[in-house]
């Protein structure tokens, strides 16, 4: 559909549904296990019901959270996941009703909703100011209570599968208590914490359904597109951490995830990875939840192609990391898209050609169809590929320093602003390590 039609479309939905509601919400606990289920109405037509479910570990000490508390908790994921709904046909209005919002928080979650779903305005052709773009209200009196759990010297690193947290789980299991969390177990997350001397039993483990009956209304030709995921992953390793007992929640974003993917606006597919993001999550929840726990990405100091240089010295991961959405399903690697062409060219300077040819099942410098891609990735392009990859200068870099240039596409490219040497040797100082961590990660740089 063209972009002027999505706009009228956008018009036109927003006028005949009024009021997205997030109506109610459940928690319970039984035998261990922790489920939560969020109810919300567009307008009182369709209702949706998402459902997130905790399997009980070891180390999860629920009854030291009081019921309210476990609310408190539950409310600000279903904050997040109301956005994956409201998006369907975008109400000028949302009613909240299972806790009260301050006019300061109600601003807040507008400002990650908007930013969040910056990409899905773009893609979409909508205009529409963060001023514009809803009014959130309050059915309630009820407020939300901090939260005052016990926490330990103990860390818990969500796991994607990917190089990056890869990276994390391996600098920190060593030298701490840590404890994998994976979100909807697949081959390559499950396959990564296994590689790293873990049973399942040993990992935070979530299960998240989405509502059935907004999968139908996108394929009716409502309006879809890409929401905040790290935001939910944020809130979810809130509540993990405190019924863990963690103190530190540590994530895997890198400092090039601050690049826009449209050069020039604020627009980023990462957003909820940026430091952007990190900054204002850590302030809401120190003030409004809890001072005490930390949220930091334990990477934000680095860039993609440090975090390539030390994944590359970790070989029992080469075989089983994935990091292609599209081959999440089939626990493969793809080789058409932007995440396997940029993973392949990032590791290029460390890991060998052949291996990497052994590792994702073929070339991917001799296929020309990825020449679209490729422009995109090195800034010919005028805009970055909407995912999760790496800065323009760092795949030029990566690019000029590949030998065998003749008869691939490495020679379409510009040449780069800096080598792989001055880039291997950065450290971004805007992050939020504390400082055992940081000490931590400065002894593992590249010297």
């Amino acid at each position: 559909m063209r972009r002027a039609e999505n706009q009228q479309k956008f018009d036109a939905l927003r006028k005949e549904f009024e009021t997205f509601t997030f109506y109610a919400q459940e928690v319970r606990l039984k035998e261990g296990e922790l489920s939560m289920t969020f109810h919300f109405s567009l307008d009182g037509r369709y209702q949706f019901h998402p459902t997130m479910t905790i399997p009980s570990r070891p180390f999860y000490h629920w009854e030291r959270i009081p019921q309210r508390q476990l609310e408190t908790l539950a409310f600000h994921i279903g904050m997040v996941e109301l956005v994956s709904y409201w998006k369907i046909a975008c109400p000028k209005k949302v009613v909240v009703k299972p806790f009260d919002l301050k006019l300061c928080q109600k601003k807040w979650w507008r400002h990650l909703y908007y930013n969040g779903l910056g990409e899905f305005f773009y893609l979409n052709g909508i205009t529409c100011t963060e001023q514009e773009m809803m009014l959130i209200e309050t059915d309630t009196d009820r407020e939300f209570v901090p939260v005052e759990a016990p926490l330990e010297e103990k860390t818990l690193i969500p796991v994607g599968g990917g190089k990056d947290s890869v990276v994390t789980l391996e600098l920190l299991r060593k030298e701490m208590e840590a404890i994998p969390l994976i979100m909807n177990p697949r081959g390559a997350t499950k396959n990564c914490v296994e590689a790293a001397g873990y049973t399942m039993d040993q990992v935070a483990v979530i299960s998240r359904t989405l509502d059935p009956a907004m999968l139908q209304l996108n394929q009716e030709g409502y309006l879809n597109g890409h929401t905040p995921f790290s935001a939910l992953l944020a809130f979810v390793t809130l509540l993990l951490g405190f019924g863990s007992g963690s103190r530190y929640i540590a994530l895997s974003n890198e400092s090039s995830a601050n690049e826009s993917t449209v050069p020039g606006t604020d627009i980023n597919h990462q957003y909820s990875k940026s430091v952007a993001f990190e900054r204002d999550f850590r302030q809401y929840v120190a003030d409004h939840l809890n001072s005490e726990i930390q949220y930091f990405s334990f990477l934000r100091p680095l860039n993609e192609m440090q975090i390539a240089w030390l994944f590359s010295q970790f070989t029992p991961y080469h075989e089983v990391f994935r990091s292609c959405n599209v081959g999440s399903k089939t626990d493969s690697w793809c080789g058409h898209c932007p995440k396997c062409l940029f993973t392949w060219l990032i590791l290029s300077p460390f890991i060998p050609r052949e291996r990497l040819t052994q590792i994702f099942g073929k070339d991917l410098m001799t296929d020309f169809s990825l020449k679209p891609v490729f422009e995109e990735l090195n800034g010919t392009s005028a805009v970055k590929p909407f995912e999760c990859v790496g800065t323009v200068e760092e795949v030029r870099a990566c690019v000029d320093d590949m030998s065998h240039k003749e008869g691939t596409l490495v020679e379409l490219s510009p040449q780069g602003v800096a080598d792989v040497n001055e880039i291997l040797h950065r450290f971004n100082e805007d992050n939020f390590l504390p400082e055992r961590f940081a000490n931590l990660l400065k002894k593992r740089l590249y010297v």
